[in-house]
């Protein structure tokens, strides 16, 4: 969807120190330094899947949550991009299982920046039964994700990056953007500021 250098250059491949088992088929290799990276062309055919999978739903059906400080811009214009609805930061508990709370939502799909960050909506959706798209890390467990896209989803740029593109991947399946030239947003629109 990009050209491999822009993966590169963003750090969508710098995966962490540790890494789990479910995560290995994902891993391209180990570094000397002991860092795992992660397989690019892995998270671009995911990227692609995960934006046909989500482009099924109606968009206000879809709830983006992002409890890591840099995946929180991100979210907030990825949600707005598509009309979906995000949870940036504090994930309420019971806002998917608990009708009385005033934030209750009923999701049809759950996007989550970080599994294990986000493992309260994650257990809840799990709970309601919706499918869940979340991006994992190498150190993440993606026994509950049902879509996994690799990527570095810590890095300020590599969220941006991932953000972005399936921001345009979306709303190319959607119809509602004709090719890649007509996508006017940046990728630096999409970053954190620090």
């Amino acid at each position: 969807m990009i050209p491999e250098d822009v993966y590169l250059t963003s750090g969508v491949h710098i995966g962490t120190q540790q890494k789990s088992a479910d995560m290995k088929e994902f891993i391209f290799k180990v570094r000397s330094d002991g860092l795992y990276v992660l397989d690019v062309k892995k998270t671009d055919e995911r990227l692609r899947i995960a934006a046909k999978f989500l482009s099924r739903f109606d968009p206000q059906r879809i709830l983006i949550v992002s409890a890591r400080q840099y995946g929180q811009k991100p979210a907030k214009i990825f949600a707005k991009a598509i009309g979906a609805m995000v949870v940036a930061g504090r994930f309420v508990p019971g806002s998917l299982t608990n009708p009385i709370l005033p934030k209750f939502v009923e999701p049809e799909v759950l996007f989550v920046t970080d599994p294990a960050a986000d493992e309260q909506a994650l257990k809840e959706a799990l709970n309601v039964g919706i499918p869940i798209v979340g991006v994992c890390d190498a150190n993440n467990e993606t026994k509950y994700v049902d879509l996994v896209i690799p990527s570095n989803n810590k890095g300020r740029r590599a969220l941006a990056t991932i953000y972005w593109l399936l921001t345009r991947e979306v709303l190319k399946a959607k119809g509602q953007l004709p090719g890649d030239e007509d996508f006017k947003m940046t990728v630096d629109e999409f970053e954190a500021s620090l």
